[in-house]
């Protein structure tokens, strides 16, 4: 079957060369989407980040895509909103030092901030049209969203941020070490938060009509900031409690939130706009294949590329990346300095190591098309994931799973030989210490 499979590849590939044409045939593919999610099988590689930004760009040049959605925090995502939208009058670098929480280097890197100042540059050139929006899905930043829907009710309803306080004040003791109210939480040693949470939610809400009596979009885009927030924390600390609870694995509820994040980014720019948003998600492999290819589905596990292909359909264009060897940024543990490591070349019989074996170098498989290569690669094999964190030493048990590339992504991107990621600091700073709740992984 392998030797098989490398000879269907060298017939079917589309060899690029890291140049922007050689995107035709997903740029093309596009031209229907309405969601186009670009993964990663490294948090760490150079590569994953510079080749999406490409596609990115002309996605939105050429198929007038207008927002952009990334597996980072809403608030921090939310400055670079505000500073390619031109809210703020700050530097790119200034932005994207605000992403605080480990693991930095994810955003703080050279690609996203060139592809950052490219944004704001093209949103300026189209002055007077709605412009590109930039978001995060995630769910990691509890602390920081109390303290923006605080401060966004002191600006329009003192009184309010007066009770948001008071209910938020139930999580006080956790706000730095999050994972302690699981503890309490399970051991019934402390009530619950969460009808304290969801009540806030909901007064938000009720008062909507009230703070957007100001005029212009930056007063809808500011409850809507708030409401966000006001969700994630809600979420969140649903998450925390479900670490215990054994009902929902937590990653379905974090994969659940960035859904459903995704979905109300979509109806609200959707609204604002006057046309149907398309937009452009980033994040894991793991997160943007469909999980019903992979061995997740086993474990009852959901993600982001399932149910957006549950929900849009054929309107959801789902691409991975993978890589064979090269460098790598990663960290050895969790909140640990990253490091430029060597990524060992991927093991015998897995999908990166056929795609090395098949001596094409770098190269696109349209997985939507029938052909021997798609028919053999309905088969699983083993597939390699690199998060923020990497053990090459024990790679097998750590970072690969059987997956079925052709039911798990529409098209495929091999780059045979990658760098490291370029942080802008090599320094994580923990504002917090937060659970590791990407452990061990780091996805």
């Amino acid at each position: 079957m392998h030797d098989a499979l490398i000879s269907a590849i060298k017939e079917h590939a589309h060899v690029i060369h890291l140049k922007s044409k050689d995107y035709d045939p997903i740029i093309d593919a596009a031209k229907t989407a309405r969601i186009v999610l670009i993964g990663d099988s490294t948090h760490g590689t150079k590569e994953f980040y510079s080749e999406r930004a490409e596609i990115t760009r002309r996605l939105i040049i050429e198929h007038g895509f207008n927002a952009v959605a990334i597996e980072g925090d809403w608030p921090d995502a939310y400055n670079i909103h505000r500073y390619i939208n031109n809210f703020d009058n700050t530097k790119a670098e200034d932005v994207l030092a605000k992403f605080e929480r480990f693991p930095t280097w994810m955003w703080q890197n050279n690609e996203v901030l060139q592809f950052i100042i490219w944004l704001r540059a093209y949103n300026n050139l189209h002055k007077g049209k709605f412009g590109i929006g930039f978001y995060g899905l995630d769910l990691y930043s509890m602390h920081k969203s109390i303290h923006e829907v605080i401060s966004y009710l002191k600006k329009v309803d003192k009184k309010a941020a007066e009770v948001a306080m008071l209910r938020y004040s139930c999580l006080d003791s956790f706000i730095k070490k999050p994972q302690m109210y699981t503890y309490a939480t399970y051991a019934k040693l402390i009530e619950s938060c969460e009808e304290n949470i969801v009540q806030q939610l909901v007064d938000l809400r009720r008062n909507a009509f009230e703070y957007l009596k100001k005029d212009g979009f930056v007063a809808e885009d500011e409850f809507f900031y708030a409401e966000q927030n006001a969700k994630l924390v809600k979420d969140a600390e649903e998450y925390y409690r479900s670490l215990y609870r054994g009902e929902d694995s937590s990653w379905n509820l974090r994969d659940k939130h960035m859904a459903q994040t995704l979905y109300d980014i979509i109806k609200y720019t959707s609204a604002k706009s006057w046309h149907p948003t398309k937009i452009v998600l980033w994040a894991h492999n793991s997160h943007i294949g469909d999980a019903r290819a992979t061995e997740m589905s086993q474990r009852h596990e959901v993600n982001l590329g399932q149910l957006v292909r549950q929900k849009y359909g054929d309107e959801a264009l789902l691409i991975g990346f993978s890589t064979y060897e090269g460098q790598v940024t990663a960290a050895s543990n969790w909140g640990e300095t990253p490091e430029n490591k060597d990524l060992l070349p991927a093991l015998p019989n897995s999908h990166s190591d056929i795609f090395h074996r098949a001596e094409l170098g770098n190269f696109i498989l349209n997985l939507r098309e029938k052909n021997k290569a798609t028919e053999i690669l309905k088969q699983p094999l083993l597939q390699r994931f690199v998060g923020v964190i990497y053990h090459p030493e024990t790679e097998l048990l750590s970072h690969y799973f059987h997956a079925s590339l052709t039911k798990q992504f529409d098209f495929f991107v091999h780059i045979d030989n990658t760098n490291a990621l370029e942080a802008i600091t090599a320094i994580p700073k923990l504002e917090t210490e937060e659970l590791e709740e990407t452990y061990p992984t780091g996805l």
